[in-house]
């Protein structure tokens, strides 16, 4: 029997328990998600009337686009990126579409990462941006965020820097935190890759989830121009999660050899969803809008229940995206590690929830929830959660 033999680089990667933990609940059955983060609108109905009239009007939407994407989408990004950004981009040299945020990250990283190059990563992190950089056989160096607010932490990543170090990779609103990172960090960060030469990945995914104020961008320094890529997605603005397209922009020459990698992994992006992503930037604003205030509601919702389960769960209230990190507290002398947690909530409660050590020390004791489903499935979640905890550990007061 063949027994084939893995490469290293596989072996040092895993399956994220965001994608783990849903398995488990399959399983189980009748499970209500507070776990991987897919916001709950469906489909717009004018993307898919608009892509329904393209491909039956439009023989070629159904083909291979141009390899960077098609030539009105990426005019598309570009102007929604200088109207929000300040940010003016060639759309011919210096922007990509992508299959989602997470292929254009992979061009990045794949790009700037060789073997043994260091890469700053915030921590609670992502799991996928470890994975890619160990998938490029480099090597992802944590750097905590403060563990008061989870803020950026800009001294921590000074003490990280070595002659090793080629990049930092950072995400602001941050998954798995929530955290808006702010705007004198953010410098403060863009200064120190400046100082060291470092290369910038500045994963916006979320930046319009951002429920108190704006989220700032790095891709609004002017001086880190030279040095950032940046990467967009469609999924959670436009609620276009199963379409898998998203975009990224860099100087030109940096841009050239991304779309190397990009030609090998995926020719193009799919293209009925970049006419889908092509609609929904037609659409007005108050389609988005409408996905904010909703999401903001269902985080005050989220905060109002967790505080209802004090002093079992502790959290720090999130500003962007659609996640908490929230820390439990078990009578002393009991330890559960976060993933047993998650998989006993699953079997016991019927919720599914995400380990928080999945996301690095910072996420011990902890799980990240996410408050992407409707009023009522949030409701039932946290009414299982507290009748588990009550029956589990007692009265909470």
């Amino acid at each position: 029997m063949f027994a084939p033999r893995i490469s290293a680089r596989v072996q040092a990667i895993k399956i994220s328990a965001t994608k783990e933990m849903p398995m488990i609940a399959a399983k189980v059955g009748g499970c209500v998600s507070l776990g991987q983060g897919v916001p709950s609108f469906v489909t717009p109905p004018l993307v898919v009337v608009a892509l329904m009239r393209e491909l039956a009007e439009n023989p070629s939407a159904g083909k291979y686009s141009l390899q960077p994407g098609l030539t009105d989408l990426r005019r598309a990004c570009a102007d929604l990126i200088a109207r929000e950004k300040g940010v003016v981009l060639d759309p011919e040299t210096e922007m990509g579409i992508t299959v989602g945020a997470m292929e254009a990250l992979f061009c990045a990283v794949s790009t700037l990462v060789d073997r043994g190059d260091e890469v700053l990563v915030p921590e609670p992190f992502y799991p996928s941006h470890v994975e890619q950089i160990l998938m490029a056989e480099g090597r992802p160096v944590l750097t905590p965020l403060r563990r008061t607010d989870w803020g950026l932490d800009v001294e921590a990543m000074r003490r990280a820097v070595t002659p090793r170090t080629r990049a930092m990779l950072i995400s602001s609103p941050h998954n798995p935190t929530g955290a808006v990172f702010a705007e004198a960090d953010l410098r403060q960060a863009a200064e120190l890759a400046v100082e060291h030469n470092l290369a910038i990945i500045c994963d916006d995914t979320y930046d319009y989830l951002s429920y108190d104020a704006p989220a700032f961008s790095l891709a609004q320094i002017p001086e880190i121009r030279d040095r950032l890529i940046g990467v967009g997605s469609f999924s959670k603005r436009y609620a276009l999660t199963g379409w898998r397209v998203g975009f990224f922009f860099a100087p030109a020459g940096l841009m050239a050899e991304m779309l190397k990698v990009h030609d090998c992994v995926a020719i193009c992006a799919p293209t009925p969803s970049q006419h889908a992503a092509l609609a929904a930037l037609a659409a007005p604003e108050s389609m988005c809008r409408e996905f904010l205030d909703a999401l903001r509601r269902r985080r005050d919702l989220a905060c109002a229940r967790l505080d209802a389960l004090a002093p079992f769960f502790s959290y720090v209230r999130p500003g962007g995206a659609f996640y908490i990190m929230a820390r439990y507290h078990l009578p002393e002398g009991l330890d559960i590690p976060s993933r047993d947690m998650a998989v006993r909530l699953i079997h016991e409660a019927k919720v599914i929830t995400v380990p928080g050590d999945a996301f690095g020390p910072g996420g011990a004791s902890s799980l990240r929830l996410s408050f992407g489903a409707e009023e009522k499935d949030l409701n039932e979640a946290f009414d299982r959660i507290e009748g588990w905890v009550k029956k589990e550990f007692g009265n909470l007061k």
